[in-house]
């Protein structure tokens, strides 16, 4: 496994060995954590990248990130040779499973590859307070990660309802670029 930390550079560019074995590392606690806890690291790091370098820019980093933690999840999780409807299905299924959240898919144009889908109880907004805006930068990412994955053509994803504008679920849409 390589390094994650070169001398001089602070850290290697991501690849998948480098999540490490957390069932070994992590025996007596196991590999569940708080929401809290993730959501702290979230938006502390991006309250940072803002003051940083305003607002618009790092969200288009989360953006980024998402879009890496996507393709990576869906080349190393999910089974990228199922027919659309079982990638759905899988897709449903694992997120889920690794509560992240409830997927549901809305809208499907396979003439376009449009795509319109739902995530209730996600990991990044479900419960914040209402703000008026939508907050999951990181989800369009990691959404538009998974479809090239899977389809191999590029997307671009944004998120058209938010628990934090009001919502109760994060809808995103999902258009072929």
């Amino acid at each position: 496994m390589e390094n994650v930390f070169s001398e001089g550079m602070g850290h290697s560019s991501f690849s998948w060995e480098n999540l490490g074995d957390i069932k070994e590392g992590r025996g007596d606690l196991g590999e569940d954590m708080p929401v809290l806890v993730y959501r702290l690291m979230q938006y502390t790091m991006l309250d940072e990248l803002s003051k940083a370098y305003g607002p618009e820019v790092a969200n288009d980093h989360f953006r980024n990130a998402g879009f890496l933690a996507g393709t990576e999840f869906a080349k190393n999780v999910l089974d990228l040779t199922l027919d659309f409807n079982a990638f759905v299905a899988n897709l449903q299924k694992t997120l889920q499973e690794l509560k992240v959240g409830i997927l549901r898919m809305e809208a499907f144009d396979a003439g376009t590859g449009n795509i319109v889908l739902t995530v209730g109880q996600d990991l990044d907004c479900s419960g914040l307070p209402v703000t008026n805006e939508t907050v999951c930068n990181y989800d369009e990412g990691f959404i538009a990660g998974i479809l090239e994955a899977y389809t191999g053509k590029k997307y671009n994803v944004r998120e058209v309802d938010c628990w934090a504008n009001g919502d109760r679920v994060c809808r995103f849409q999902g258009a072929v670029l």
